[in-house]
This record gives structure tokens, C-alpha cells and sequence, in this order.
């Protein structure tokens, strides 16, 4: 939650600003106070807001790299909705920040009350949690560890991370993936005894290298954004196959045997894309790149269609559609796969490769060196 003073703020404006040159924060204040500045009168003007209280300190997050800006910029604000909206559309009419040309998006308007609600009714569930655990007697707890052995319940621990998984997790060809020891009693309850927690958002190690033995890999997750980063996170580093998702605002640990059973019949197959290209047309141009800072992007059938100085090609590449190849004199950079896995590309050539923290499924990367001697 934006901080702000207490009990004032009801809503917080959040966006965002990318800056053609550097700039600093005040220059960001300064464009966000000057170019809004008379367009609806006094009563929606920003400085007298701010001196009224009516809105709170405006927060300003700012990187630059490459000759460019960027940031967020998140202002509370106790104004009606509609004067918010207003001056959530204003903050978009800014072009300038300082002497540079700029560009601001409204990501969201966000209902501050409802976030705090949220965050009682969280504290409520981990008090109630940890209550019934101190009300229950030592008997209660015995009865139901015998109970869930007897019917086969009994979790085991995989891995040098010890993580909960069921006893047939690192021996079938199917692997179901889950988020926590609860979820993973939840299956073993209906009898799904080839499943594994995360225990986090950050996937183990253990967990990569099972899931990459395995012929199918199914993500079983809440359905909340903790289940969206989770499952966010696993598409990056784990062969997932496909995806079970609990019903919106449900977490896994609270479904019966027999929900779970019928998610998982309708788990959604993640449609794999196909990464088999033809390299020849590639070997025939690398030799005309070396050394030319030029890139040449292949359509579908791999033929060239544009040749494009290596300067411009991330910016025109946002622009470009059905583009299968593309094969530059550059570096193979996060920036250049992530736009690459954005249009759908299926193969990024380049003179060299950086370092890659996170590589998109069906995109093959190779060097200069790795083509030509394939």
C-alpha cells in the first residue's frame, strides 16, 4: 500500500513514464506540476490539492539506462472518483519531462479501503489458522496424523530441500506441481500421489530437474495473483505442459477430492511452439553481416523481408508482425528475447550471446560461431 498519511487517502493513482534522454525526479515533479497545471481550475489543481491534503506525497521510482528514462509514479489521493479519474487522465496529457520528450500510462487506480480490507481479512485467516492449531490437543493431532497414514496420506520429503511431495512424485512419467504441504495433502486425499510443493515462488532446484525427466508436467495452482506470479515464474523454468488453476479467490488446500479430480480432466494444454527452422537461409547471411551492425528478419517461410540497422532493430521489431528469424551483428540480449517472445519469433541469431536470466519456451537462441559450425 502507498504510504500516506493515516486515514486520509481512499485512492492511489499509479503509472508510468519512459523518457527519451535521462532526467531526474525533480524534473518528473516538475512536468507532473507544471503541465497539469490550470487545466480544470483551482479546484483540481495540484499544488493547492497537495497544501489542502487532499492529495498525499506524490512517490516517484526513476531508472535510466541507454540514454532513457523510466519510472512510476503513485499519488494518493482523498478526492471523489471522478476528480480522480480526471486527474488520472491529466498525468497522460504530459509529452515533456524536462527538456526530453515523454510518455505517460495510467496502469490503475487502485481503491485503498479495499486493499486494507484485504489485507484484515489475511491477518483474520493466519489468526484463526494459528488458533485452531493451539486450541487442538495433542490427541486431535495424533488421531489425524493415523488417520491420514491409514489412508495413505502420508506425506514424504524430495530432495536435499526436503520439499512435501507425495510418494510417487519422482517415479511416475506425470508430474504435478502445487504450491504448498496443504495443497499437497489435498491431492493425496484424492488419491493423486505424483505431486510436489514449491514451497515459494522461486522454483528448487529439485523441481527443475524432476519436471525436465518427466513426459507431462502439470501446474496445479490458487486461483488468486499469488498463483499468477507462481505459475508466471514456472512458464520461465519448468517444461510445463499443462495448467490447473482453482476457482478465483479458492486455494488448492481448500478444494474436496472431488473438485480436484474434475479440474484436473480439464487441465488446459499449453500449446508448445514450434522451433524447427530451416538454417540454411540463416548460414547464408551471417557472412554478410559480420561486422555490418545490420540484422535481416525472416517471415514464416523464411525469406528475408527487412534488412534493419542494429540500433534500431528492438523498437522496430515491436512494430512487426509474422517475423519467424531474425539474425543480427549484435549481442543476443534480455531486452532484444523479450520482445523477440512477445511477437512469437522462434530463433534469434546473433554474433553473441549475453547472459540470458530468463529464456521464453520455443525460442532458440545460437551465436554467429554456433550456426556455422552446425
Amino acid at each position: 500500500m502507498v504510504q500516506t498519511q493515516p486515514g486520509t487517502a481512499k485512492y492511489a493513482i499509479y503509472a508510468r513514464f519512459e523518457v527519451d534522454g535521462v532526467v531526474e525526479r525533480p524534473d518528473v515533479i516538475g512536468a507532473i506540476f507544471g503541465q497539469t497545471e490550470g487545466l480544470f481550475g483551482p479546484e483540481l489543481d495540484l499544488r493547492e490539492l497537495q497544501k489542502t491534503g487532499r492529495i498525499g506525497r506524490i512517490e516517484i521510482k526513476i531508472t535510466s539506462r541507454r540514454d532513457r528514462t523510466y519510472g512510476k509514479i503513485v499519488i494518493p489521493t482523498s478526492l471523489d472518483r471522478v476528480s480522480v479519474a480526471i486527474i488520472a487522465a491529466s498525468l497522460e496529457s504530459i509529452d515533456r519531462i524536462g527538456p526530453c520528450s515523454a510518455k505517460v500510462t495510467l496502469e490503475k487506480i487502485e481503491d485503498l479501503r479495499e486493499v486494507k480490507k484485504k489485507q484484515i481479512i489475511e491477518r483474520a485467516r493466519e489468526i484463526l489458522r494459528k488458533w485452531e492449531m493451539e486450541v487442538s490437543s495433542d490427541t486431535d493431532r495424533l488421531l489425524r496424523k493415523l488417520l491420514e497414514e491409514a489412508r495413505g496420506y502420508e506425506v514424504v520429503k524430495y530432495g536435499p530441500e526436503g520439499l512435501p511431495a507425495g510418494p510417487e512424485a519422482g517415479t511416475s512419467d506425470t508430474l504435478i506441481l502445487v504450491e504448498g504441504r496443504a495443497d499437497v495433502i489435498t491431492l493425496l486425499k484424492a488419491g493423486i500421489k505424483n505431486v510436489i510443493a514449491l514451497e515459494g515462488v522461486k522454483v528448487p532446484e529439485s523441481v527443475i530437474k524432476l519436471a525436465k525427466s518427466k513426459k507431462k508436467v502439470i501446474a496445479f495452482l490458487d486461483g488468486d495473483r499469488g498463483g499468477d506470479l507462481i505459475l508466471k515464474e514456472l512458464m520461465q523454468t519448468v517444461p510445463i505442459t499443462h495448467v490447473v488453476r482453482a476457482p478465483q479467490g479458492v486455494e488448492v488446500e481448500d478444494l474436496t477430492p472431488k473438485e480436484v479430480l474434475e479440474l484436473l480432466e480439464r487441465a488446459e494444454k499449453i500449446p508448445g511452439k514450434a522451433v524447427e527452422v530451416s538454417m540454411e537461409p540463416v548460414k547464408a547471411v551471417i557472412e554478410e553481416l559480420r561486422n555490418s551492425l545490420e540484422a535481416v528478419v525472416f517471415d514464416e517461410e523464411m525469406k528475408p523481408i527487412a534488412k534493419i540497422p542494429v540500433s534500431e532493430l528492438a523498437n522496430k521489431l515491436k512494430n512487426m508482425d509474422g517475423v519467424k528469424a531474425v539474425v543480427f551483428d549484435g549481442i543476443v540480449t534480455q531486452r532484444i528475447v523479450d520482445i523477440a517472445s512477445e511477437k512469437g519469433i522462434t530463433l534469434l541469431v546473433g554474433c553473441r550471446i549475453s547472459d540470458i536470466a530468463k529464456k521464453p519456451r520455443g525460442l532458440r537462441i545460437m551465436s554467429f560461431d554456433e550456426v556455422s559450425s552446425s
